[in-house]
């Protein structure tokens, strides 16, 4: 039996970058939110579905605070000055701070007694955790694949007989 190996080439659109990364961001924090329910007392979450929800919601209210940090990030970095670097500094860890008391109250409104995050220092810490197991799994998923590139390439190894 002899074997050949063919390439073949596989354009990943935009459209299915964005559903994988959610996707998988919901998978990875579900995972998170349930291990903080399983081994942190103050989180409290009533149901496996109420779980998901919140990892939803969870990944909206972080995108945006991503976002805003990232801005805020880029508009002092283009600046020239000490006081532009305190301020910079200042900016983002304002915006850290309040991003995770947004979270708690933001949490609280839509799901009410069904899910409590803790305290401040239960959030932060989830949130942390949120975040670099959700970089953890990127940088894995950046090893296991090949060279960088716009394209995905696939090898079929086909059998003839």
């Amino acid at each position: 039996m002899a074997s050949s190996t063919a390439t073949r080439t596989i354009t990943i659109t935009r459209a299915q970058e964005i559903f994988f990364s959610w996707s998988s961001d919901v998978l990875i924090y579900t995972v998170v939110l349930n291990l903080f329910v399983e081994y942190v007392d103050a989180v409290v979450i009533d149901s496996f579905t109420i779980s998901i929800l919140t990892a939803v919601l969870l990944k909206i209210l972080l995108d945006v605070v991503m976002h805003y940090e990232h801005a805020v990030r880029g508009y002092f970095a283009a600046k020239e000055g000490a006081a532009f670097k305190v301020a910079g500094t200042v900016s983002l860890i304002a915006i850290l701070f309040l991003g995770k008391l947004v979270i708690i109250e933001v949490v609280d409104l839509v799901f009410g007694d069904h899910v409590e995050l803790g305290h401040f220092i239960e959030v932060v810490a989830l949130v942390l955790a949120l975040m670099i197991t959700r970089r953890l799994f990127g940088v894995l998923f950046e090893r296991l694949g090949g060279p960088e590139s716009d394209e995905a390439t696939i090898d079929e190894a086909a059998a003839d007989g």
